[in-house]
């Protein structure tokens, strides 16, 4: 590791978090992967529960919670921050990333950073959670090996100095576990056990699984239409329970692109919303991909010209 790597971590304050290593299962694991194990592990405990402390009261408040975290990962940690598809006011890009934070998926800062490697690797060892490297390390046995990540744990972050800058996003990244610790002494202080397992527990867990899902399922199962070189897919399951995040091969063929569910049946919440504030003027520069670029990416234009060179030659007229 360089000296000035070395010396930018530690001034990040986590330096000592990742430097801390315990042999265990043939492998080494620093304080951040327990912690994620202990977490993960406590999570779906406390969704185990659910059928002994159900109330519809319960279901609809995770249900709302669900709809309102998911949409601070898609179209603020992702959409937004991440790709920079769209712009909004900071008073409501600071609101949507702070609905992020309690999705208990990272800080906007990690989540953005992990993100932004994938896109610079897919599908490639340095990739953190390409199914080529297993279906259930992409899934999730990538959340529990933190330096995997980013291809070096001290180099975490530093493909995210734009968010750096912003005072707001640091105080998020320091404080990222506090905010849900907080939501769930308010979930049982309103509402007891049933608001606790189902409001935290339940829908956590089922967002966790869903966006761990276009990881994994998303680069396995599902129809590619465009050619993007990796192994993305477009898979409509997940574009409904992702709020629109599902039409990954989409994504990957335009991932600045603000919309990810280009057909009308190609259901996409995030952009719904996008669309809304663009139209009280509160999304400005959305970006979308012209019929040009899609029709240089599509497959089954690639597929025409090659199928038509084939026949071109066939016939002796090259």
């Amino acid at each position: 590791m360089q000296k000035k790597q070395k010396e930018e971590a530690e001034a990040a304050g986590y330096y000592w978090l990742v430097k801390w290593r315990v042999q265990l299962f043939g492998r080494q694991w620093n304080f951040m992967d327990i912690a994620s194990v202990v977490v993960i592990f406590g999570l779906h405990c406390l969704a185990l529960l659910a059928p002994f402390h159900f109330n519809l009261s319960a279901v609809w408040l995770a249900m709302a919670l669900y709809v309102l975290t998911g949409l601070g990962v898609t179209l603020s940690y992702h959409r937004n921050l991440s790709h920079k598809s769209f712009k909004l006011p900071k008073w409501l890009e600071y609101f949507f990333a702070y609905c992020g934070t309690l999705a208990l998926q990272g800080s906007p800062l990690e989540w953005v950073s992990t993100h932004r490697y994938h896109h610079q690797f897919t599908d490639t060892w340095n990739d953190a959670h390409s199914p080529i490297k297993g279906f259930w390390f992409s899934h999730i046995g990538w959340i529990f090996d933190y330096g995997s990540r980013f291809g070096s744990t001290e180099g975490r972050l530093n493909n995210v100095g734009d968010l750096r800058k912003q005072p707001y996003y640091i105080f998020l990244h320091y404080t990222y576990p506090f905010h849900s610790l907080a939501l769930g002494f308010l979930l049982y202080a309103v509402g007891g056990l049933p608001f606790l397992v189902w409001g935290l527990g339940v829908r956590t867990i089922l967002y966790l699984h869903v966006t761990f899902a276009i990881n994994s399922i998303c680069h396995t199962w599902g129809k590619q239409v465009w050619d993007t070189g990796d192994l993305s897919r477009n898979n409509w399951l997940f574009g409904l329970l992702a709020h629109g995040e599902g039409w990954h091969n989409n994504h990957h063929a335009f991932e600045y692109s603000a919309r990810q569910g280009f057909e009308w049946w190609q259901i996409d919440l995030t952009w719904y919303v996008i669309r809304v504030l663009q139209a009280v003027g509160l999304a400005t520069d959305v970006k979308l991909p012209t019929e040009t670029q899609k029709k240089r990416k599509a497959l089954c234009n690639k597929k025409f010209s090659k199928d038509r060179l084939e026949t071109i030659v066939n016939d002796g007229k090259l």
